[in-house]
């Protein structure tokens, strides 16, 4: 009876063996086929093989664990196969530029002092024929002396300002190469919070260069101040991602990703007043600047022939009191028309209120330009605005700076 108990053990002992062995081989399988869906395999950029993820050999892990257990010294983690597909795309932005102090103004005069500053920030590559979007702090809103970008290879080459735009943070770089990897652009109109996300720049310059970071999307369609050199009071973003990915001063202008490795956002700045708070624009605000730039060389922003300010953005004056004076405490203050633009045209006049844009509701100059953005010149967007107390509806056709100019000749 002994020997027969020993031998059917040993058979048990067996068939577990193999058991565990059979489901750590569907396990790798499955995370196998796991990973390639999540990035996106079909795009030919990393073969998940056998070799990629293997199972555990050493029976007696498995044993202690009661669980499969992956090799991880064999695996692509998620964000190694993000880094690798993305890693080529960033670079790095070096902006030059004249800083002017003035010594003595504390005493009402004194002598202005000018020295070379630099700043350091991320950019990543759109188009293999070397354009590059980053933000436009980072080329310091245009008043740049040099520009250079270190890409992935660790060459360098002089970048040129093709467009930027202090009010939306962007702006978009040319280097004269050929045969760069791009970027893949996502839909950030798809990001969820919660959902996957991962940054990659050079936070506090170029010693962390190519840095990474992960974590989630933790808030979305958020508004915060930030300092600007175009403006003393800062300037209002608005409709930005939210993450806890961590973002710190030399991120700027660097991707933010999905888990599909696709750009979703455009690092741009942190929370200075709590941790694991970092913002990001929308790629979806920049898609049809960066389409258009490739297209023709620059981009036309369109207007609606109007001079407004955002009742929003009165932010130290009561609610009460941007009531009593704009008759709302949220839109758009028209404070002038242009003759014959398309507002002109459409019957808006000084002190009207615009409160929509095509269903989107707007309180600063800031909304009213990222919605702006992916219109050219011919096209009609519909607005409701208020006057005196009513509500009214109107279409608008808008127009190029250019062509509002030439009305006025």
């Amino acid at each position: 009876m002994n020997a027969g108990k020993k031998i059917v053990a040993v058979i048990l002992i067996a068939v577990m063996a193999f058991g565990s062995g059979l489901a750590g081989g569907l396990c790798a399988d499955w995370v196998k086929e796991t990973i390639n869906k999540k990035i996106g395999n079909d795009t030919g950029l990393i073969d998940m093989d056998s070799t990629n993820v293997q199972e555990e050999s050493e029976a007696a892990k498995a044993e202690q664990t009661g669980a499969v257990t992956i090799n991880v010294s064999g695996d692509y983690s998620l964000a190694e196969v993000i880094a690798e597909k993305v890693m080529p795309s960033v670079v790095s932005v070096t902006c030059t530029y004249e800083q002017t102090y003035n010594y003595g103004w504390y005493w009402g005069g004194g002598q202005n002092y000018t020295q070379e500053a630099t700043a350091v920030g991320t950019g990543f590559i759109v188009d293999s024929n070397g354009y590059i979007v980053t933000n436009s702090h980072v080329v310091n809103d245009g008043n740049y002396k040099t520009i250079n970008i270190s890409l992935y290879d660790g060459s360098n080459a002089e970048g040129t300002l093709l467009w930027n735009d202090s009010t939306l943070d962007l702006a978009v770089v040319k280097i004269e190469k050929t045969g760069l990897t791009a970027a893949e652009l996502g839909d950030s109109d798809q990001v969820k919070i919660g959902s996957y996300a991962a940054a990659i720049g050079n936070p506090l310059g170029l010693t962390f260069e190519r840095s990474m970071s992960q974590g989630i999307i933790s808030g979305l369609d958020r508004t915060i101040t930030v300092s600007s050199s175009s403006s003393l009071s800062g300037t209002t973003m608005e409709g930005l991602l939210q993450t806890d990915a961590a973002i710190n001063s030399g991120n700027s202008g660097g991707p933010l990703l999905n888990a599909k490795g696709q750009v979703i956002g455009i690092a741009s700045a942190k929370s200075s007043d709590g941790e694991s708070m970092g913002f990001a624009i929308p790629i979806n605000v920049a898609k049809p600047i960066i389409e258009q730039i490739i297209e023709n060389g620059s981009f036309e922003r369109v207007y609606l022939g109007i001079t407004a300010i955002g009742i929003e953005q009165q932010s130290s004056v009561s609610t009460e009191a941007l009531e009593e004076y704009y008759g709302s405490s949220k839109g758009i203050y028209i404070a002038s028309v242009a003759k014959g633009g398309g507002a002109d045209r459409a019957g808006l006049q000084e002190k009207d209120v615009i409160l929509t844009v095509n269903g989107t509701k707007v309180g600063t100059m800031n909304k009213m330009y990222s919605l702006l953005v992916s219109y050219k010149s011919g096209d009609v967007i519909h607005i409701t605005y208020l006057r005196n107390g009513v509500e009214h509806e109107a279409d608008v056709e808008l127009m190029t700076s250019a062509e509002l100019e030439a009305l006025g000749e």
